[in-house]
């Protein structure tokens, strides 16, 4: 059967019902007509309770079958679909419900099932394509849905242009491979990438959480070809003792696709090193989507980069006061795209805040090389000035985490009367690995040539475990803040 010819995840679950698509982490086996079958009871349960194009539906749910469920259902009938950190608070939660309007909210508790209950499993009629609202991360005030206007066709009239996106950026093709889901499906990148996995007919293997060797157990186990993880990920197992690392066959890897982060180059290539070309990056946010993207050997050739544009956008680097930089100068990067637009449910002003015309900001200064390959310098907010110098905490980080001694670390910028800000660095240790002033000395050696002098750290200190999400993002402004009250509350 040709896949490419059958236009997503419906049509291919009604032609072959006996294709494997997802083994929960539990290693429950669900085929595409028995996922077909829940998702249709579970879209015909939703519109028993009145829900119409352009509702909202929120999901409070672990990665597993449910999860999926939901995300497929909402998407054939145009409703909205939120899926929320079952980690955060009750308030937290409860603040996301009502900001989205949420009429109906699934949870770990209740499942799918009450909704699937007495249902026919039949093709829902009038089915138009719906949309996943991701709240982001909220690193300043409250977190905000980013919703994008509904299609009003049906799903098989869009997909094929995802299909299309997703081919011309990482090589994904429909046909019988095997996807492995690594993070939590409540972020946009793993949430998206377990949807189109599904639309290209390929097998959804969901790990229970991500432990390196159990990631590594389920490569070789079920064949994986493709995955999306995050750069913290690859430095874990890089720490992986060899012997370990050479137990595992990984050679059913073609795209292990990373986005979320800032990925050191030293990491990549060495995971390029152990794996074979087969890293695929991208760079966007949760409002631009994937805006740039790289393949492996294009990265081989040009360390460092994030990609050119991906196909529809376009690019602009621009000072403070608008006016676009050269090639080779850092600045705000913009974007914008034929695809579509997006808005910020409920908050029209944050939406033009983040805009310049038609241009998105992300909020991250970066350069073009001659070519047009784009490489990141950092976030704006996380810039520090010291001396009137701009100084990048992510390529101080990117350094220190070529040292083995290293499992993580996050630089800050410190106040400083005669400097402005001096340059902090707050190293969690690798395992077996004792903090102290020897340590430190071999840590400032270590950075002498890899970085200039003014770059690199005044004070090292240690902590036990430094706040990262499930995906790899950390909130150097938290970091900052904790810093900052703990040294003026110790100093009083």
């Amino acid at each position: 059967m040709d896949l490419s010819e059958i236009p997503g995840f419906y049509a291919i679950a009604a032609a072959d019902p006996d294709r494997l698509a997802v083994i929960d982490a539990d290693g429950t086996h669900t085929t595409y007509g028995q996922l077909l079958a829940w998702v249709n009871q579970v879209s015909h349960g939703l519109r028993a309770r009145g829900l119409g194009s352009g509702d909202v539906v929120a999901g409070v749910l672990p990665n597993g079958i449910d999860a999926v469920i939901m995300l497929m259902a909402t998407g054939q009938i145009g409703l909205y679909y939120v899926p929320i950190n079952w980690h955060l608070t009750a308030s937290e939660i409860a603040y996301i419900l009502q900001d989205c309007d949420a009429k109906v909210v699934v949870t770990d508790e209740t499942g799918t099932a009450e909704l699937a209950e007495g249902q026919p499993s039949d093709t829902p009629p009038d089915r138009t394509m719906g949309a996943v609202m991701w709240y982001t991360s909220g690193t300043t005030g409250f977190p905000k849905g980013v919703q994008r206007p509904l299609p009003g066709s049906p799903p098989e009239a869009i997909v094929p242009l995802y299909t299309w996106f997703l081919g011309e950026v990482v090589d994904l093709k429909p046909g019988d491979e095997v996807h492995l889901v690594t993070s939590p499906m409540y972020h946009s990148s793993p949430c998206a990438h377990t949807q189109f996995a599904l639309h290209l007919g390929h097998t959804v293997v969901i790990a229970p959480r991500f432990d390196p060797v159990n990631i590594l157990e389920l490569v070789e186990r079920h064949r994986v070809s493709n995955a999306m993880m995050v750069p913290t990920m690859f430095h874990r197992m890089l720490q992986l003792p060899e012997d370990v690392r050479a137990k595992y066959d990984v050679s059913s890897l073609r795209q292990v696709i990373h986005t979320a982060a800032a990925c050191p180059v030293a990491v990549k290539q060495r995971i390029m090193d152990w794996w074979g070309p087969v890293l695929y990056e991208y760079y966007g946010s949760t409002e631009s989507t994937i805006a740039f993207a790289v393949k492996p050997q294009e990265w081989l050739a040009k360390p460092g980069t994030v990609g050119r544009p991906a196909p529809t956008f376009e690019v602009r680097i621009l000072d403070e006061s608008g006016e676009a930089l050269p090639p080779g100068e850092p600045g705000m990067i913009y974007v914008k795209s034929s695809l579509g637009t997006f808005e910020y449910r409920k908050d029209p002003a944050k939406t033009a805040a983040s805009m310049r015309g038609e241009w998105y900001a992300p909020g991250d200064i970066g350069y073009l090389d001659e070519d047009g390959y784009l490489f990141l310098c950092d976030r704006r907010t996380d810039l520090i000035v010291s001396g009137g110098v701009n100084i990048y905490p992510a390529e101080i980080e990117a350094a220190l985490l070529e040292h083995p001694a290293v499992a993580d670390v996050a630089v800050i910028g410190v106040p400083d009367e005669e400097w402005g800000h001096n340059v902090v660095a707050l190293v969690q240790p690798a395992e077996g690995i004792e903090p102290g002033p020897e340590l430190t000395a071999e840590l400032l050696e270590h950075c002498g040539p890899r970085i200039a002098r003014f770059k690199q750290p005044k004070v090292i200190e240690y902590r036990s475990q430094l706040p990262r999400t499930p995906t790899g993002k950390l909130s150097r402004s938290k970091v900052r803040a904790a810093y900052l009250a703990e040294n003026t509350s110790s100093s009083l």
